[in-house]
């Protein structure tokens, strides 16, 4: 059973976001670690890249308690990228003798517009965008594969890039020689990198396949293997574009995992994604760019809800607002919105122990408290369980029949039935503000809790449901 509890004190809670403790990563600063200097001072360990600056810009500048509290390592200032595209191409003799006394004609792509912003030492930084914003581009900078045509970039720390499949990596070489040639690429003694060559092995389960050239590998692989080959060189700062998608669900998981690992132990790390849940559920920063332009640097979820006005809130209103009016000819339009966030989510085994993995048929209890971020109605908290294939499971919601003020908070606690096959699975929070004056599906999505359920169930179907009945053998019927 579920219950919500309005006036649950809230001394006892941690934090004010989800899957955070004090003494976040952002503020695990250590003092051996240099912040970037003033400009013009060389930074050590570090990088420089410097050009032609123009004119100030737009900076963002929201920061999240309990993050960027570290020494700033990351700083890029008004950052410019254009590409020369040609118009047509010329890819025979023939072509180019036609044309040997016409000038090629170009169009210019502006992939980046004065881009700045920072990171801290121990922040998970998201970097979010349409299709074609800009944002592999800025990675590829920050990783040394572009050179900008303006502007500085500045790095403190030693870098491992995980920016493009098959960057860095030689295909014509075996597994163990690109261990080995990338080890030393990413600042490691060859003698370390063979020292570590096993952990890399392990991590990709590629032990069968080390002496086989690259080349015979499947993109899965060789994503296994070079996003292995980063984590174990176990860099001050990672920057990761969003390739992890060709890998498997399993090898999703346990990038997740390394992510959070990485995430406690303060490492700084760049993530270029589509996936909101992660940036809300993750990152202690983000920046959205639209079009190579910095449109918003600040609080993961208010950067994830712009990111989802710019790409659907348009086409998803006016389909709302069409189904709206067809059953109520009155109906306002309806959309998206910020009205709560989780300070704190948690599933409990039955003995009340935070847990992350749990065994076919335990029953769950999950834990949360949110906080109204504006006034709200009469909230309503709908609840889903998602499995690794994005397929809602199961669903649950409750609602509150009294208004709750902005800064109010919601407690609600209660037990569910665990009938899920082994798998890992998301528990997401949607939450309406149910006020039927602003449209009372206006709501907001974010993403919760991750677990994985282990057993030797079975592991067909979504879930074990129970049955009793029985085979017997019978004499054969009249008719067949």
């Amino acid at each position: 059973m579920i219950g919500l509890h309005p006036d649950r004190a809230p001394a006892e809670l941690d934090g004010d976001r989800l899957l955070r403790s004090d003494g976040a990563a952002g503020s695990r600063s250590q003092a051996t670690e240099p912040p970037i200097p003033p400009a013009g001072d060389q930074l050590p360990s570090s990088r420089t890249i410097r050009t032609e600056s123009p004119a100030a810009g737009r900076v963002g500048g929201l920061t999240r308690a309990g993050a960027g509290r570290g020494p700033v390592v990351i700083e890029a200032k008004h950052l410019d990228k254009t590409f020369r595209i040609p118009e047509h191409k010329l890819d025979t003799l023939k072509e180019r003798a036609l044309h040997a006394f016409s000038p090629p004609a170009h169009r210019e792509l502006r992939a980046l517009r004065d881009v700045s912003f920072d990171v801290h030492k121990g922040e998970f930084f998201g970097i979010v965008g349409r299709n074609g914003s800009g944002k592999s581009t800025l990675l590829k900078i920050l990783s040394s594969i572009y050179a900008p045509d303006r502007g500085t970039v500045r790095m403190a720390g030693r870098l491992a890039p995980f920016v493009e499949l098959g960057v860095g990596i030689n295909p014509e070489l075996t597994a163990r020689e690109n261990i080995l040639l990338n080890g030393v690429l990413l600042g490691l003694s060859k003698r370390e990198a063979r020292r570590r060559q096993d952990g890399v092995l392990d991590f990709a389960e590629l032990h069968d396949f080390v002496d086989l050239k690259l080349k015979n590998y499947s993109s899965g692989m060789m994503v296994r293997l070079a996003f292995a080959i980063m984590v174990q060189a176990d860099a001050d700062i990672m920057l990761i574009d969003e390739v992890l998608a060709v890998g498997d669900v399993a090898f999703g998981q346990k990038c997740m995992e390394t992510f959070y690992e990485r995430r406690a132990m303060g490492k700084t790390i760049v993530l270029v994604t589509h996936d909101m849940a992660t940036v809300q559920s993750m990152c202690h920063r983000a920046m959205l760019i639209q079009d190579g332009v910095v449109e918003e640097v600040g609080d993961p979820e208010d950067v994830a809800l712009r990111y989802y006005r710019s790409n659907y809130a348009a086409k998803m209103d006016a389909l709302r607002e069409q189904e709206a009016r067809r059953v109520d000819p009155t109906a306002e339009p309806v959309g998206v919105d910020i009205n709560g966030r989780a300070v704190q989510a948690s599933l409990l085994d039955p003995s009340g122990t935070p847990i992350v993995n749990v065994e076919v048929g335990v029953p769950l209890t999950l834990d949360l408290v949110i906080e109204a971020a504006q006034p709200l109605h009469t909230p309503r908290l709908l609840i889903h369980v998602v499995n690794a294939e994005h397929v809602v499971v199961t669903e649950f919601s409750r609602m509150l029949e009294q208004p709750l003020s902005a800064g109010e908070r919601i407690a609600m606690r209660g037990e569910i039935e665990n009938r899920l096959v082994p798998g890992r699975y998301f528990i997401d929070l949607w939450i309406g503000r149910g006020d039927r004056e602003a449209g009372d599906a206006v709501t907001q999505g974010m993403r919760l809790l991750q677990f994985v359920v282990y057993g030797a169930g079975a592991h067909v179907g979504v879930v074990v449901p129970e049955a009793e009945f029985d085979a017997v053998a019978v004499e054969q019927l009249p008719g067949f």
